[in-house]
């Protein structure tokens, strides 16, 4: 929990600094870096599949799901920045865009994903109102332990021993959800949502179990689909497991909200593209609508308003945010033991 008691809360110092921001230029469109960026990364996906077909029926096919994995999660972190209305100008293009290759191209689901998005961005790191710290099967707070039964209960005594393991996994929970989400009345497009979700697994398993015999091909799903997901989730688990967990006590300007439960990750140009360049988390929490490669350029700004501020800005390297993630999910999960 934040120590609430020592923050300032003036409401008018993001406006400070988001004048700092649009005085910058920063909030403004890339048309050329998306129109590339988009190009390059169907192109390495489609590939793939070229790849898978002309290889055939061979055991190299484990390499072109190890590949295939990567492929997929970069059009998730595109996927992600047009759910952010980073790319185009219009919500209609980007939602077009947006269920041609989340639907269709991944299996995911473009309605569910953004509704569940926009919540975490709404209150990230909230106890009660984060989806991505609800105790489904990690439990995030030593109250979400007592509160936990069963399988959360019975993981969450070794958590961090658990969790790369279960994110093998990741991949096949967001399909599932996202069918799920198909059947829910208040899902927007639902329809049309379907008929993509059902094509791109139509799609998928029949071409996989078509050139593959039948054992090969399930090895190779279960290697391209655990990849997506521990590459998936290992890009978004820095960003703020283990920072503040937030609860109804604690009274936040959105500033403080979004900084102080965010972590950067630091490592260059490798690290901006293998993270989608969402390792400036604190920078794009404050900014979702900033298109991701002018993150880098906001970060100088927003890090040395936050110490003029005296707000608590955290940067630190990929193995050692992952160092204080795995030590959250342990000392949580020390009443248990």
């Amino acid at each position: 929990m934040a120590d609430t008691g020592t923050l300032e809360t003036r409401g008018s110092d993001f406006a400070k600094l988001a004048r700092q921001i649009q005085d910058a230029g920063l909030l403004d469109r890339r048309p050329v870096y998306y129109a590339v960026r988009l190009t390059l990364v169907l192109a390495a996906y489609v590939g793939m599949w070229a790849l898978f077909w002309w290889v055939g029926d061979s055991w190299w096919q484990l390499l072109v799901a190890v590949a295939l994995g990567v492929a997929s999660a970069q059009i998730g972190f595109v996927a992600h920045d047009l759910g952010h209305r980073q790319v185009f100008r219009t919500r209609r293009v980007s939602d077009v865009v947006g269920l041609l290759i989340g639907d269709f191209g991944i299996g995911l689901g473009w309605g569910w994903w953004n509704t569940k998005h926009n919540r975490h961005h709404a209150n990230p790191n909230h106890e009660d109102e984060d989806p991505d710290v609800s105790p489904a099967v990690i439990v995030w707070s030593t109250d979400q332990v007592r509160r936990s039964r069963g399988l959360p209960r019975f993981i969450a005594k070794w958590q961090a021993f658990w969790f790369f393991p279960l994110l093998t996994l990741e991949a096949w929970h967001l399909h599932i959800a996202s069918v799920k989400a198909v059947f829910a009345p208040t899902t927007k497009h639902r329809r049309m949502e379907g008929a993509l979700l059902l094509a791109h697994f139509a799609c998928y398993f029949g071409i996989v179990f078509t050139v593959l015999p039948i054992g090969m091909a399930l090895v190779f799903v279960l290697v391209h689909q655990g990849l997506f997901g521990v590459y998936l989730g290992s890009t978004f688990a820095p960003n703020h497991k283990g920072m503040p967990i937030l609860t109804k006590a604690d009274k936040l300007d959105y500033l403080r909200k979004q900084v102080l439960t965010s972590r950067n990750v630091k490592g260059g140009v490798f690290v901006d593209v293998a993270l989608g360049q969402l390792n400036y988390q604190i920078e794009h929490h404050l900014f979702p609508n900033m298109p991701s490669p002018n993150l880098r350029k906001a970060q100088p700004i927003v890090r040395q308003y936050c110490a003029d501020l005296g707000v608590s800005y955290l940067e630190t390297g990929l193995f050692a945010s992952y160092g204080q993630a795995l030590r959250h999910l342990h000392e949580v999960g020390a009443p248990l033991r």
